[in-house]
C-alpha cells in the first residue's frame, strides 16, 4: 500500500487538513495516510526542516511527503517535487527542500506543470496541486508526466554554528524548541568534538546560566535509579537522538521544561567555552 505524509502549519482547528485528506481519499481510497505534524509555526521553515530531517527516514522508501507549509498558492512561485534518498517530497519552492537536505543532493528535482494551463484555477495548493501529484506518483506514475526536470531549487541557508579560534567559543543558536519545552541548538556532536580537541574542559553558557557537562541521553541525568524521582527538574545538556546539543530539564514539560525556565527563544546564541 502506497504511503502519503503530511506536513503543514495548518494547524486541527480549521478544515484543511480534512480537505487535503478527503481529495486524497477520493483520487485513491487505498492510500495510507499518515500525518507527522500540523502543529507547525505558520511559515516556519527552520522548525518544519528539523521535523522532516528527523522524520522521514523512518517510513519505507518511496513514501510521497506533503510539505504543506508556507504553500500558498502564487502563479510567480514555482511548486516543485524533490526526489532525495528514495523518497518524493511536494513543496513549494521556497527554499524548505534545501533546507531539509542540505548535505544530500537530490535525485532529481521537477516543477509542477499539470496546472499551468491558461484556464487552470488553484484555490488551495494542497489539494489542487499537492494532492493530484501524490496519487499520480502513489498510483505508480512517473514523475515526468507531471512536471519538468529542473536543475535547482531556490536554496536557504540552515544557520550553522561558527567557532571562534581566538576566545576558543562556539557560537551556536537555538533552532527549535519541542513539545516538552527542550531546546535544541544548530551545534552538532562533531563539530562540538572537532573543535574542542586538545582541550581539558568547556562551559556552555546562555543566559546567565552554565554547564559544564554533556550527557548522552536524558536518562543518563539519572545517577542513582533508586533516587529517580530526586533528580525531576534537574538541567543538564545532552546530545539528543539528532546528534545536537540539547539543553533539557528531566521529566520537563511545556510549562515547566528548560524553555519556561531557562527563557530561551529560537534564535538566541549559546555558546561552549573551551579551557
Amino acid at each position: 500500500m502506497s504511503i502519503i505524509t503530511l506536513t503543514s502549519d495548518f494547524g486541527n482547528l480549521d478544515y484543511r487538513v480534512a480537505a487535503v485528506k478527503g481529495k486524497v481519499l477520493s483520487l485513491n481510497s487505498e492510500v495510507n495516510i499518515i500525518d507527522i505534524t500540523h502543529d507547525i509555526p505558520a511559515f516556519n521553515l527552520i522548525q518544519t526542516s528539523y521535523i522532516v530531517r528527523n522524520a522521514y527516514k523512518y517510513f519505507p522508501k518511496g513514501t510521497i511527503h506533503i510539505l504543506s507549509v508556507d504553500s500558498f498558492y502564487h502563479k510567480s512561485r514555482k511548486n516543485i517535487l524533490y526526489k532525495a534518498d528514495g523518497y518524493y517530497f511536494l513543496a513549494a519552492d521556497n527554499g524548505l527542500l534545501g533546507l531539509i537536505f542540505s548535505d544530500i543532493k537530490p535525485e532529481a528535482i521537477y516543477e509542477i506543470t499539470l496546472n499551468s494551463r491558461f484556464d487552470d484555477v488553484v484555490n488551495f495548493t494542497s489539494t489542487d496541486v499537492f494532492v493530484p501529484v501524490a496519487v499520480h506518483l502513489a498510483n505508480g506514475g512517473l514523475p515526468e508526466v507531471i512536471g519538468r526536470k529542473i536543475d535547482s531549487a531556490k536554496e536557504l541557508l540552515f544557520p550553522k554554528p561558527v567557532f571562534n579560534e581566538s576566545e576558543k567559543m562556539i557560537i551556536g543558536e537555538v533552532t527549535y524548541i519541542d513539545n516538552f519545552g527542550n531546546i535544541i541548538s544548530n551545534i552538532s556532536k562533531d563539530f562540538f568534538e572537532s573543535t574542542g580537541k586538545g582541550n581539558e574542559g568547556f562551559t556552555i553558557k546562555f543566559r546567565n546560566l552554565t554547564l559544564s557537562r554533556v550527557f548522552s541521553s536524558h536518562t543518563e541525568v539519572v545517577s542513582d535509579w533508586e533516587r529517580e524521582t530526586e533528580f525531576h527538574g534537574q538541567s543538564a545538556a545532552i546530545f539528543n537522538d539528532s546528534q545536537l546539543l540539547e539543553l533539557t530539564i528531566y521529566k520537563g514539560s511545556k510549562k515547566n521544561g528548560a524553555k519556561s525556565l531557562f527563557g530561551l527563544n529560537v534564535g538566541e546564541n549559546i555558546y561552549v567555552e573551551f579551557v
